[in-house]
């Protein structure tokens, strides 16, 4: 079905309950696709990198996306002042969450092509097909070769009744008559009202790595450190417990990575609201885990101390394939001639109980199990 163009649904089906899916709309000019049932909305920006724009939990009124202060633009409708490779992606970042592959991190050079950041696939059009349309499942496939690297990547979303969970089914193939590298990974931004100062952070223990190379200047952590879940070294020597999410009061700003997390999954929950967003992921595959945490700092270019937010990215490599601390060997991850590679995610919406002390893990079938009160 590579080679399959996107179809044009005149007479698609019609619901006002039960899971309904449409792939007819257009939002500030981008085709977009809308899937949902009784719990959440999914909204996925088709026309720019399929990417996930909302993710409603419909019972609490909550996105758990963050967006940027710019919000969704239409890129072609905007003239860059520069070719600055940064800066042309911040351009049309809205928030949400990226497919990235097979880069991920600053603009790089990629086999002598000039690639810029977070890959090119995150600014391109992805074609769709709405693969299922019934009031117990809908499911949506979207795909897209990019144009400097050889790759095709694709990935399948799905909802069924009675869940408040997203299916993901994702793969990426070499199609170059040569093996190439890849640094593939989910580039997932939270932010309030569902984020705030009342959240906790749950993963299921691994190493870190807090780099120091390009040091913020507004940092709430020791760059350069490296250690285990769930403390950390604070900038002025103190303790940190990473469980905990400051107030954007803080004017803190931090990178590190998690590394070979005993499971594939992670969970930040809003007791006050009463909603949680925890994800799902191949620890096997996925053997990074980016956080990303942006709490009031940074000050200048892109976002001048205006945004809340945390990343929490799973991902094979470091970003650009770096190598991890000590070692020379990269961490892109190398697919030969024509190999596919393929695997399954979950996003979930849940409700944490009364008393709520921390997440204890998430299961394959998505399943939340809460550590005892």
């Amino acid at each position: 079905m590579r080679g399959t163009r996107r179809k044009q649904m005149h007479y698609q089906n019609e619901r006002t309950s039960g899971c309904r899916i449409s792939d007819a709309w257009t939002y500030r000019g981008l085709k977009t696709v809308i899937l949902e049932n009784e719990s959440i909305k999914v909204t996925v920006l088709a026309d720019k990198g399929a990417d996930i724009y909302e993710f409603i939990h419909k019972p609490t009124d909550t996105d758990f996306m963050w967006r940027t202060p710019t919000g969704v633009r239409d890129p072609r409708k905007f003239i860059p002042t520069t070719g600055w490779p940064d800066g042309i992606w911040h351009d049309v970042y809205e928030g949400g969450w990226q497919t990235l592959a097979p880069t991920g991190g600053s603009p790089m050079n990629y086999a002598g092509a000039e690639i810029g950041q977070h890959s090119e696939a995150t600014t391109m059009p992805w074609d769709v097909q709405v693969l299922e349309d019934t009031p117990e499942t809908v499911s949506a496939k979207f795909w897209v070769r990019t144009y400097r690297t050889p790759f095709y990547i694709e990935k399948t979303l799905t909802i069924n009744a009675d869940e408040s969970v997203l299916h993901v089914e994702e793969s990426i193939v070499n199609e170059a008559e040569e093996s190439s590298d890849a640094v593939w990974g989910q580039h997932i931004a939270l932010g309030a009202p569902f984020l705030s100062d009342g959240c906790r952070l749950d993963i299921p223990g691994g190493d870190y790595w807090v780099p120091g190379e390009g040091a913020m200047d507004t940092r709430r952590l020791s760059s350069g450190q490296t250690g285990s879940w769930p403390m950390a070294t604070g900038s002025e020597g103190s303790e940190v417990d990473l469980h905990t999410i400051p107030a954007k009061s803080a004017r803190v700003q931090d990178y590190m990575s998690f590394m070979d997390l005993s499971e594939g999954w992670y969970a930040v929950t809003n007791p006050e609201r009463g909603v949680g967003f925890a994800f799902q992921f191949p620890a096997d595959v996925y053997t990074h885990l980016w956080y990303w945490q942006v709490f009031g700092g940074g000050s200048g270019y892109p976002y001048y101390r205006r945004t809340y937010n945390v990343g929490l990215e799973p991902f094979t490599s470091l970003p650009n394939g770096q190598p991890r601390p000590g070692s020379a060997e990269p961490t892109s991850i190398k697919l030969a001639a024509g190999e596919r590679r393929t695997i399954s995610m979950k996003a979930i919406a849940y409700v944490p109980p009364n008393g709520f002390q921390g997440v204890k893990t998430v299961g394959d079938a998505g399943g939340v199990e809460f550590e005892a009160g």
